[in-house]
C-alpha cells in the first residue's frame, strides 16, 4: 500500500472516531450539530478512485448510522455528497480541476472556501431533510442546516489546519 491510502484510512478512522465520541454529544440549542465526519469526503484525492470513494462513504455513513440510531440518513447523505463532489469541485476550481492540480490542504482562499461550504451545505440539507421529512418543518430544516453549516466549517477549517502536512 502505498502512503496516500494509508493516510486516507488513517483519516477515516480519526475521524470517525472523533465524530462518534465528540462531536455526536455536541447539541446547541437543538439546533447546532456539527458534523466534521465529511471532512474525508472532502479531503478524498482529487484523483483519487471514485469507485472507491462512494464504497468508502457508504461505509462512513452506515457506521454513523449504527453508532447515532439515525436509519440511514448519514448513509444516503455521504452517498450524494460524494456522488456530487466531482460537479463542486468543477464549479469552485474550474480548470485548475480539469488538469487535477487542486489541493485542498494549501492555504484557504476563495475556491477552498466554497467547495467546502458547498459540500457541507448539500450534505447537510440531505441529512436534515431526511431526517425531519416533512417539508411542514421547512424553516427548522433551513434554521438547522444554516447554523450546522456555520459550525461545521468553522470545525472543519481548524481541523484542516491543525493537521496540515508540512511542506519542505
Amino acid at each position: 500500500m502505498n502512503s496516500a491510502v494509508l493516510i486516507n484510512i488513517a483519516r477515516f478512522i480519526l475521524l470517525l472516531a472523533a465524530q462518534i465520541v465528540i462531536f455526536n454529544n455536541i447539541d446547541f440549542l437543538g439546533y447546532i450539530n456539527p458534523f466534521p465526519y465529511i471532512l474525508f469526503i472532502i479531503l478524498f484525492p482529487v484523483n483519487g478512485n471514485k469507485s472507491g470513494l462512494l464504497l468508502a462513504s457508504f461505509c462512513l455513513g452506515i457506521i454513523m448510522d449504527l453508532f447515532s440510531n439515525s436509519g440511514g440518513v448519514h448513509t444516503a447523505s455521504c452517498l450524494v455528497l460524494a456522488y456530487y463532489r466531482p460537479y463542486i469541485f468543477k464549479f469552485s476550481f474550474g480548470l485548475s480541476y480539469e488538469y487535477q492540480t487542486v489541493r485542498l490542504n494549501d492555504v484557504l482562499n476563495t475556491q477552498r472556501f466554497s467547495f467546502i461550504l458547498i459540500s457541507v451545505v448539500i450534505h447537510h440539507l440531505t441529512l436534515f431533510l431526511l431526517e425531519v421529512f416533512q417539508l411542514n418543518f421547512l424553516w427548522d430544516i433551513l434554521l438547522r442546516t444554516l447554523l450546522s453549516t456555520i459550525f461545521t466549517i468553522i470545525v472543519c477549517i481548524v481541523l484542516i489546519y491543525i493537521f496540515k502536512p508540512n511542506r519542505r
